[in-house]
C-alpha cells in the first residue's frame, strides 16, 4: 500500500479523509494536526503522498514546502485549503505541489487527484534515475529526435526526460523563446508515445479570431435554416491522438477555464450545446512567455497554470548552447547547397566567430535563416563574413574603446563588464558585472583581478590578459563560474582589447552574460 500524510490542523477534516481512503485499501494512512510533529515524520517515514492544508497555526504549508524542497524531498503534494489565494496557490506551484484542491472536494474526485499523483511520481521517480551521462543513442525512439541536430548535453538529457513523459497520458507544457523548436518537440513526443500511429492536430491559438476560436476548437451547435445541426471542431480530429496548442497564452480566461476542463476530465461542450461529450486527447500546450509572473496574474488561469506545471519542458535558447552553432550552421548549409546546387564547400573563420557572437533572439529558426540569406547571396565557396546581414556584423562587430582615464562603462550597460589596465588592476566594474560575479564596485576597482575573483573568471581573465598582449579579441567562450556568493552560474565571455588614441594598447576589457537568466 502507498503511505499517505494528512497534514491539517482540523481534526474533523483528517477523521473523514482518513477513514474514506482507509476504505479504498489502497492507503496505509499517516495523519499529522499540529504542523510542528511533521518535521520529524518526514524524517522516519519514506512516504509516497502527501494531503497539505496551508492555513495552519505554527507552521504554515508554505513553510513546509519550504522545508522539504531545502532536503531534497520531492514527495507529490496536494494541496487541499479552504483558501483560494491566488498569490498563496502560484507560490505552492513554484515548490512543485501537484495540484491545488479547494475544500471540500468530491471523493471520487480527490482519488483521481491522487492516482494521477501517484503516476506523475512514478514518472519523476524515473526521470530522476536517468544516468549522469546520456548518449542520443540510448533513446528508446532515437528516430523521433533525429531533427534535432544538437551535442549540447542538456539537451540530450531533455530528450530522455521528454521520452520518458512520453510514455504516459499526462499533459505537458512545453516553454521557451521563439524559434527553439517547441512545435518540433511536441511532435517528437508524439512520435514517442503509444499515440504515434493516431492523430497529431497542431493550432496555433495566436493566429484565432479569439470570438470565434471556441466553436472552431470545440465544435458548434446552431439553427440553420429553420432546422439544429452540429458541427465538430478541430478538437475531435485529434481524438485518440495528440493536440499541439502554441501561444496558449493568448487564450482568453473563459476559454483557458474550458481547456482546463478537457486536460483535466476529457469532458468538454460544442459551443451553443449543454450536451457534454467526452474525448480522449493528449495535450500538449505551449508559451514564450514566463506564465508564472505577476504579468500574467489576471490574463491566465492559475487554475490551468497549475495543471500545466507538473510536466514542463524548458528548451534552452540557442545562445545557451553556442557548441551548437556551428553544428547548426553547417547542417543548414548541407540543406541550402542541395536545394539550390550551389558549389559552396563551407563558411569562413570570421563568419562562424560572428555567428557565435551573435544573440540570436529568434534562435534557431532566426540562424536558419540566416544561412539562406547568405547561400543565396554567396558568389564565392566558402561563404564569409561580408554575406551576413548588416544588423547581425553592426551588433557582433568587436568593439574597439579609447579612452585617456579608462573609466568608460556605463552602469546601464545590461551585461557584466570589467576592464584592467596593463597591470591587471580593475579601473572599471559595473552593476551588472557585480550582480553576477557577487563581488562589491568598492572591493574590485583597483585590485589585481586575480586577487578578486573565484577561479573560474580568473582563468577567464588568463584569456583577457593573453587578448592585451596579442592585440586579439576572443568572442564568446561559454563557462560556468561560482561566484562570490556560492552561485553556479553559466556565462558566455568576451574580452576586448582597450587603445588610446593613438593605438596603443592600455589595457583589457572583459564581457560577460549570465545565461541562466
Amino acid at each position: 500500500m502507498k503511505k499517505i500524510l494528512i497534514i491539517d490542523d482540523d481534526v474533523a477534516v483528517t477523521n473523514y479523509l482518513k477513514v474514506f481512503l482507509t476504505q479504498t485499501g489502497l492507503f496505509d494512512i499517516f495523519v499529522v494536526n499540529d504542523s510542528r510533529e511533521v518535521f520529524g515524520l518526514l524524517d522516519r517515514e519514506a512516504l509516497d503522498l502527501i494531503l497539505l492544508d496551508m492555513d495552519m497555526p505554527n507552521v504554515s504549508g508554505i513553510n513546509i514546502l519550504n522545508d522539504m524542497r531545502g532536503k531534497g524531498l520531492y514527495i507529490p503534494v496536494v494541496v487541499l485549503t479552504g483558501v483560494g489565494d491566488v498569490d498563496l496557490a502560484v507560490n505552492a506551484m513554484k515548490l512543485g505541489v501537484f495540484d491545488y484542491l479547494i475544500k471540500p472536494v468530491d471523493d471520487e474526485k480527490l482519488l483521481e487527484v491522487l492516482d494521477n499523483a501517484m503516476e506523475q511520481r512514478i514518472l519523476h521517480n524515473t526521470i530522476d534515475q536517468l544516468p549522469r551521462h546520456l548518449s542520443r543513442r540510448s533513446l528508446g525512439y532515437e528516430a523521433a529526435f533525429e531533427h534535432f541536430h544538437t551535442q549540447d548535453l542538456a539537451m540530450i538529457r531533455l530528450f530522455h526526460q521528454a521520452e520518458k513523459i512520453a510514455s504516459s497520458n499526462l499533459s505537458i507544457f512545453i516553454w521557451g523563446e521563439r524559434g527553439t523548436g517547441k512545435e518540433a518537440l511536441a511532435r517528437a513526443i508524439h512520435q514517442a508515445s503509444p499515440r504515434a500511429d493516431k492523430p497529431f492536430v497542431v493550432v496555433e491559438a495566436d493566429s484565432q479570431d479569439p470570438e470565434k476560436f471556441p466553436a472552431f476548437f470545440f465544435g458548434q451547435a446552431r439553427t440553420w435554416g429553420g432546422s439544429y445541426e452540429e458541427t465538430s471542431g478541430i478538437l475531435e480530429e485529434a481524438d485518440q491522438g495528440t493536440l499541439f496548442l502554441s501561444h496558449v497564452d493568448t487564450l482568453g480566461l473563459a476559454m483557458q477555464v474550458r481547456l482546463k476542463r478537457v486536460i483535466q476530465t476529457g469532458e468538454y461542450c460544442r459551443e451553443n450545446s449543454a450536451r457534454v461529450r467526452n474525448i480522449d486527447v493528449r495535450m500538449i500546450v505551449s508559451s514564450t512567455q514566463d506564465l508564472t509572473s505577476r504579468a500574467y496574474e489576471d490574463k491566465f488561469s492559475r487554475d490551468l497554470l497549475y495543471h500545466l506545471m507538473v510536466n514542463s519542458i524548458r528548451i534552452p535558447s540557442l545562445r545557451e548552447r553556442v557548441d551548437d552553432i556551428i553544428l547548426l550552421a553547417e547542417h543548414f548549409l548541407q540543406e541550402e547547397t542541395k536545394r539550390t546546387g550551389k558549389k559552396i564547400t563551407g563558411f569562413s573563420g570570421e563568419f562562424l566567430e560572428c555567428l557565435k557572437g551573435y544573440s540570436f533572439p529568434d534562435n534557431v529558426q532566426e540562424l536558419r535563416t540566416i544561412v539562406a540569406g547568405a547561400v543565396a547571396s554567396a558568389e564565392t565557396k566558402v561563404i564569409t563574413e561580408d554575406y551576413l546581414p548588416p544588423y547581425i556584423r553592426e551588433r557582433i562587430k568587436p568593439k574597439t574603446y579609447y579612452s585617456k582615464d579608462r573609466d568608460i562603462i556605463l552602469d546601464s550597460v545590461a551585461d557584466g563588464i570589467f576592464t584592467v589596465d596593463r597591470d591587471w588592476k580593475i579601473t572599471s566594474f559595473n552593476r551588472a558585472a557585480e550582480k553576477i560575479t557577487g563581488v562589491k564596485r568598492q572591493q574590485a576597482i583597483g585590485q589585481k583581478c586575480f586577487d578578486v575573483f573565484q577561479a573560474e573568471i580568473c582563468q577567464s581573465a588568463c584569456a583577457l590578459k593573453h587578448s592585451i598582449k596579442s592585440g586579439k579579441e576572443i568572442i564568446n567562450r561559454r563557462i560556468n563560474i561560482i561566484n562570490n556568493k556560492g552561485q553556479t552560474i553559466s556565462v558566455s565571455i568576451s574580452t576586448a582589447v582597450l587603445r588610446d588614441e593613438k593605438g596603443n594598447v592600455i589595457g583589457g576589457a572583459e564581457t560577460f552574460r549570465d545565461l541562466s537568466v
